[in-house]
């Protein structure tokens, strides 16, 4: 605003006060309303209470504004009420771009009621009150965007609010149709239940960053990529560290959750690991249960980020059950105990798909090293792992023996 002696004096044009054409606020502010209803194409699709009630009262409120702006007063109280029009016009869904446009636009009219009798004697006023327009202008359109970002805030809170409610009631078996109605969110036929695991962002443990904003951030990436993916269908609880989410199988098919990882993955900036299991919603309890004992599964046996389901991986999960089994296939691999050197070259070997030059390179030993292990590793075990037979012994009793000496997920 600015803060000469012209402006706390006010502002003359052609001999008169340059508020004159303003000042009778009534019938001016039906005339600028008129106007927009004519010329501010999306101001005809509002509602016709909205008009002649609130968009007739701000316009009166920014009218004395202006006047009282140009008679060189302070600024009144008149911003807490247009902040509260545009808090219930961003409730309504009026969208702010007809607000700020209709604003310009009455200014526009207004101007040129101001300036119709200016001569070139007012030319030092007319800069003058050029400057207060702009200040103005400031004032009203960084008020309105306040309003429609503090409520935009609050109703995604209530939404996130909403949707963590019914989340943990799905997931908790609890019935959810009252609760849907109230939340106004609609319960899906289907669900693909997913269970993810983020991993930490490098930039997480950065010595000279902020971890936890970090890892704030890219959670953010995730949920709205999320949103962007699946609209507000998807029901989710989320950390930093992954969660689960519920996903509409009528909006993103089985097929494709692949992509869906692969798209989470690539907004957080690290590889998610996800495991899926389809479900109704009565079945989500159990569905949810069973995809986090498969990620879990997954990430003990280590195996690469990406989309899991037990079709891929019912041998494995199978042999991860607690008993005798897996007791004695995890047992096949004592001998190996005292040579971790040997162990650690058949898991890498195995997990390789078998190719010897593959895992020389990443164990930075010679192809003919993991020759002589894998033969000794046969001589210690008795079992062979370039045979069929001895292989899967020896992959399975990874598996259990993964199992049987860790009780939490790497």
């Amino acid at each position: 605003m600015t803060t000469d002696g012209a402006s706390r004096v006010g502002l003359t044009v052609s001999g008169r006060p340059m508020s004159t054409p303003l000042q009778d606020v009534r019938a001016v502010s039906r005339q600028l309303v008129g106007h927009f209803v004519d010329k501010v194409i999306p101001c005809r699709t509002l509602p016709g209470d909205l008009i002649a009630g609130d968009v007739t009262t701000v316009t009166r409120v920014c009218l004395e504004l202006a006047v009282s702006m140009l008679d060189g007063g302070d600024i009144p109280e008149k911003t807490g009420k247009l902040a509260d029009a545009a808090a219930g016009w961003a409730r309504e869904g009026v969208p702010i771009d007809i607000v700020l446009h209709s604003i310009h636009e009455g200014f526009q009219v207004g101007l040129d009621r101001v300036v119709s009798t200016a001569t070139v004697r007012d030319y030092d006023s007319i800069v003058d009150g050029a400057k207060l327009v702009v200040s103005m202008l400031d004032t009203i359109s960084a008020t309105v965007a306040r309003a429609y970002v503090r409520e935009h805030k609050a109703v995604v809170g209530e939404h996130h609010t909403a949707v963590h409610t019914l989340t943990s009631a799905l997931l908790g078996g609890k019935s959810t149709s009252t609760m849907a109605r109230e939340c106004g969110i609609d319960i899906a036929a289907e669900y693909a239940v997913l269970a993810l695991a983020i991993p930490q962002h490098p930039d997480e443990r950065h010595p000279m960053l902020d971890g936890k904003v970090v890892a704030r951030r890219k959670l953010r990436r995730v949920q709205a990529e999320l949103a962007t993916r699946c609209g507000e269908s998807a029901l989710a609880l989320l950390s930093v560290d992954g969660g689960t989410v519920l996903v509409p199988t009528a909006v993103v098919s089985d097929e494709r959750l692949g992509s869906l990882v692969t798209q989470l993955s690539a907004a957080a900036h690290v590889p998610v690991t996800a495991a899926a299991v389809l479900a109704t919603p009565a079945e989500v309890p159990d569905a949810a249960d069973r995809a986090h004992e498969l990620l879990d599964m997954v990430q003990r046996l280590e195996c690469v980020p990406g989309l899991y389901r037990f079709t891929d991986m019912a041998l494995e999960y199978q042999l991860t059950r607690p008993g005798p089994g897996r007791e004695t296939l995890g047992s096949l691999l004592e001998p190996l105990a005292d040579h971790p050197e040997l162990l650690e070259t058949l898991q890498c070997h195995i997990g390789n798909n078998l190719n010897r030059q593959r895992t020389a390179r990443l164990m930075h030993i010679h192809a003919n090293t993991v020759d002589y292990r894998l033969k000794k590793i046969s001589q210690l075990t008795g079992l062979d792992p370039t045979a069929t037979m001895g292989l899967w012994q020896l992959r399975s009793a990874l598996i259990a023996r993964t199992f049987n000496e860790h009780k939490s997920p790497a």
